[in-house]
């Protein structure tokens, strides 16, 4: 949801930046646009880590000898968050 937000926030500050030609007294749309703009990049990045940071994956190795046969078994498995990777 933050990343759609902070690309919404860049575009909707493009067009008031570079798109919309009103005079409207005492306001400026351009500064206002330009704002929106690094407004949305802030939002995006920090989603953007904050998605990526979430991300975490776990390795497992487990050894083991067979009984049977005296050879050493090594299993290793990799999942993330939402299951096997590996």
């Amino acid at each position: 949801m933050g990343i759609g937000t902070g690309i919404a926030l860049i575009v909707i500050g493009a067009i008031l930046a570079f798109a919309v030609d009103v005079d409207v007294p005492a306001v400026d749309l351009t500064l206002i646009g330009y704002i929106l703009m690094a407004a949305g990049a802030v939002v995006f990045l920090i989603s953007l880590v904050l998605v990526l940071r979430h991300r975490q994956v776990s390795s497992t190795t487990r050894s083991a000898v067979d009984p049977s046969s005296g050879e050493r078994v090594t299993r290793r498995s990799t999942t993330d968050n939402d299951g096997p990777v590996l």
